[in-house]
């Protein structure tokens, strides 16, 4: 089953990762982060792909952790401590993992991504959601406040809207999440999957080197005072300048000419 729970297929320098558990909503479980934590860390390495699609088998994209799980855990002698103190650090390290992959990550949502489901959102690069998917951070319903999808829905949304979401634990719709900065496209059910492949398309077609330094960037600098960024990507732009394939980009555009990019 561990091998199963989540699938692969590459396409076109596309990897579309499938979380596989359609039974329990596709819970990230041990054995489910364990499997995609797995994947990512092949994917890292992995120059051929350009952009990575996470979907969910079923009908839903993720419904968080897996409660049944936990639950269980509490019957050991320390009542789950040391149980919930590695599966957090688990979640963590599978999430920075996602900003830290060279390929942008697109989240392809539909039914439901909710507490860590939708931590899993927005932890990914970007995301399209089906119209009628339902977002939020929710545990605070069941007395559990969703500390660590907190982190970092609070790097997507303002933080007043992030804060009504954690401590009212409503769902907000497709659009609704599109409008606060959760979702970048929204799609009708049966256009979902052609129109995250749209956005993937549009994406692995840029040089894949030059992307996985901004998207490097883009991490590295949002972390540093106004000062710091600018003189961290002054310093990338000009590595960047200094590539021979983006003076190749420069001359074909001067010159009106498609680039001859080997990469």
């Amino acid at each position: 089953m561990a091998d199963t729970l989540v699938l692969r297929e590459d396409e076109d320098a596309v990897a579309t990762l499938t979380l596989n558990d359609p039974a329990r909503l596709n819970a990230l479980s041990t054995g489910m982060l364990t499997a995609l934590q797995a994947e990512l860390d092949r994917l890292a390495e992995d120059r051929s792909i350009r952009v990575v699609i996470l979907r969910g088998a079923g009908r839903a994209f993720c419904a968080g952790h897996d409660l049944r799980e936990m639950t269980a855990a509490r019957q050991s002698e320390d009542g789950g401590r040391a149980f919930f103190e590695a599966l957090f650090a688990q979640c963590a390290a599978m999430m920075m993992t996602l900003p830290r992959l060279p390929q942008p990550v697109i989240a392809e949502t539909h039914g439901i991504a909710v507490a860590a489901g939708c931590q899993l959102v927005a932890a990914c690069d970007l995301a399209v959601a089906a119209h009628g998917t339902r977002f939020g951070v929710n545990g605070v319903n069941i007395g559990l406040f969703c500390s660590t999808p907190m982190v970092a829905l609070t790097r997507n949304l303002g933080r007043k809207a992030a804060f009504e979401l954690l401590t009212t634990g409503e769902l907000v719709e497709a659009e609704e999440a599109r409008r606060l900065g959760l979702v970048n496209r929204t799609a009708a059910p049966e256009a979902l999957a052609e129109t995250t492949r749209a956005l993937a398309g549009a994406v692995a077609g840029k040089l894949g080197p030059v992307v996985a330094i901004g998207k490097r960037a883009f991490y590295e600098q949002a972390e540093l005072g106004l000062g710091d960024a600018y003189a961290y990507a002054g310093a990338v732009m000009t590595r960047n300048m200094l590539r021979e394939d983006t003076a190749e980009g420069i001359d074909a555009f001067l010159a009106k000419r498609p680039p001859n990019w080997n990469q």
